[in-house]
């Protein structure tokens, strides 16, 4: 679906034309038309193809979608693909794609299985004409821009609840399967946002210093700011990936501990129904020469030293934190 077309000169839309005119508009004004689509159907991006002179390898993995981010030049026409991510309903993350097109007078933008709009980066750059007048270069930073800006939400919120997740680790009676639970989650989202992260940067890094694509030559500090966000976004991937590792390690220590705990307790109660059973066995013996067996005193007596005998082993083991 064509979400919005415009023909930019001088930093200004002077033309507002349909994916059949797409041509005829570039030939009438001396500018750049950026393009933006949604879930386009097969029809219209092969009409874009046609008045673009779109590679064919290109447009069949926009098409096709599910590609991994990456950067691919076509002669002096660019081809970028990138992760859109956005929180779930299940609390995880749900991926879409960005596939950008970028040539010497145009920019189209094909964006598949996201809610995540561009309209606000539109409306940015058109509020910058300065910056617009250097072209589609400008204008594919920007969509690079915006999509790595929004990753730093998704590494902040993962990073507040592993926070939230280590202040209540060590709280009595936690239930500790459910912090795993949440522990594995939360690496799974980490996976998903590096996947995304670790190929972009490749890509960002190919757009400033060394050889750097025609179109993308009067932004490479604009891009190299992009790698900057990337490799900060990377870093706290990593830092928060470390921490998931040690938090689980501790966290099965707990379990272990809990269990030597339950362990102790039992093998101190143990302890003490031992040897109150083994003094009532003495005594229910009934053998004949047994003095306590006539003696009036005989059963508080034999009472008396298994309570004795119980609460000492009790106080002991108390002592030793075993209750």
């Amino acid at each position: 679906m064509l979400i919005n077309s415009a023909v930019y000169d001088d930093g200004r839309v002077v033309a507002e034309p349909d994916l059949d005119d797409l041509s005829e508009a570039l030939q009438a004004q001396s500018g750049f038309v950026w393009i933006a689509l949604r879930d386009p159907t097969d029809d219209e991006l092969t009409r874009l193809q046609h008045e673009l002179d779109l590679p064919p390898l290109a447009v069949e993995d926009a098409r096709k979608g599910h590609q991994r981010p990456k950067l691919e030049e076509y002669g002096e026409i660019l081809f970028a693909a990138m992760h859109l991510l956005e929180a779930g309903p299940d609390g995880g993350l749900e991926v879409g794609e960005v596939h950008v097109f970028v040539g010497a007078r145009f920019v189209v933008s094909v964006r598949h299985r996201s809610t995540q709009g561009f309209l606000g980066v539109r409306g940015r750059s058109e509020r910058e004409p300065e910056l617009l007048r250097q072209g589609p270069g400008f204008v594919f930073y920007a969509l690079m821009d915006a999509v790595v800006d929004r990753y730093f939400p998704l590494i902040d919120a993962i990073e507040a609840e592993l926070e939230q997740l280590e202040a209540t680790m060590f709280q009595p009676r936690q239930d500790r399967q459910a912090v795993v639970q949440r522990l594995f989650g939360l690496k799974q989202r980490l996976a998903t946002l590096r996947h995304a992260v670790t190929p972009l940067l490749d890509v960002a890094a190919k757009l400033h210093g060394g050889r750097v694509p025609v179109v993308c030559k009067a932004m490479q500090d604009y891009f190299r700011d992009v790698y900057d966000h990337l490799v900060r976004i990377q870093a706290s991937i990593d830092a928060a990936r470390e921490t998931i590792i040690a938090a689980t390690q501790v966290n099965l220590t707990l379990v272990t501990l809990d269990e030597s705990l339950v362990t102790k307790r039992l093998a101190a109660w143990a302890a003490i129904f031992a040897a109150s059973t083994a003094l009532a066995g003495i005594w229910g013996m009934n053998f004949e020469k047994m003095p306590e067996l006539k003696w009036a005193f005989g059963y508080p007596m034999a009472l008396g030293v298994i309570a004795v005998v119980s609460g000492a082993l009790y106080w002991r083991f108390k002592r030793l934190g075993w209750l």
